[in-house]
């Protein structure tokens, strides 16, 4: 259990799931494998940006297993932290042709967790967070979609864009089901969001519309000569995250959240790795 707890908790798997929908995107928009220079790239970045996320993170409301282990292991996720810095930063260089997509992600990506932070500049930046679930489903659907079609040089189409929405309303939709487990402690932060500020039911309507446009996109795909295998292979994590919704209000279960909610981003990658299509 403590190698599954590190294992999850040190952000070594969403870390993980970030390098398997780099893979996906490639494979599924140019027929290629991504660079391994890429892949270490987002590898490291994403363990460097969650852990220094969860070494700034407080005491949550709601006592968790997550929360109860990053306290104790502060310093292992300083070490990662910097680990994570050092080598995104080594790879940075290695792509510094593409620098220009390396920086604006490494931004957005530090604008998420830069509220966090002890000083009053970047407290600040609370005050204006209302929509901060759509910017992280943003900065997932930018480093594991369109920084990759930048990197490949190739020139944007249709076909990326639609793929880059479906992911981001699946990515959203998950999101929303974590804002709303975090309801407490985004309150007690001073940090808006529609999720705090919706009832329940436009919670539900805003979970709803989610899905339905992560549908509508992935469906869109057929029209550019993807197989309906792969569009139902696309479709399925929707599908789970739509079951799981209303339990997921119920029960915040820390392995449902961080294994279960965060490995169906990743799902549909995984199972066309297993049976190869």
């Amino acid at each position: 259990m403590k190698v599954f707890q590190f294992f999850i908790f040190s952000s070594l798997y969403i870390s993980l799931c970030a390098v398997l929908m780099v893979y996906q995107t490639t494979h599924l928009l140019f027929h290629e494998v991504p660079p391994v220079s890429l892949l270490i790239f987002v590898l490291s970045s994403t363990m460097c940006s969650y852990n220094f996320h969860w070494y700034l993170t407080p005491h949550s409301v709601t006592s968790s297993i997550r929360a109860n282990w990053t306290q104790q292991h502060k310093l292992l996720h300083l070490v990662l932290y910097i680990t994570g810095l050092a080598v995104s930063v080594i790879y940075f260089f290695i792509l510094r042709q593409h620098w220009m997509a390396l920086t604006f992600a490494a931004f957005v990506t530090f604008l998420y967790s830069a509220p966090k932070i002890p000083q009053h500049f970047f407290k600040q930046l609370k005050d204006i967070a209302f929509g901060k679930t759509i910017f992280l489903a943003f900065v997932w659907m930018y480093v594991t979609t369109m920084l990759p079609v930048f990197i490949s040089g190739k020139q944007l189409q249709p076909v990326y864009i639609i793929f880059a929405c479906s992911r981001f309303f699946l990515i959203y939709s998950i999101c929303i089901i974590f804002d709303y487990r975090d309801r407490d402690d985004d309150k007690k932060d001073g940090i808006r969001s529609m999720i705090t500020y919706f009832n329940e039911k436009g919670i539900n309507n805003l979970f709803a519309a989610s899905i339905i446009l992560f549908i509508i996109f992935t469906s869109f795909l057929y029209f550019f000569n993807y197989s309906l295998i792969t569009i139902f292979t696309l479709l399925i994590p929707g599908v789970i995250v739509s079951a799981l919704f209303n339990y997921s209000k119920k029960n915040f279960s820390d392995y449902l959240y961080y294994f279960v909610l965060d490995g169906l981003m990743m799902f549909s990658g995984l199972l066309m790795i297993i049976f190869k299509f």
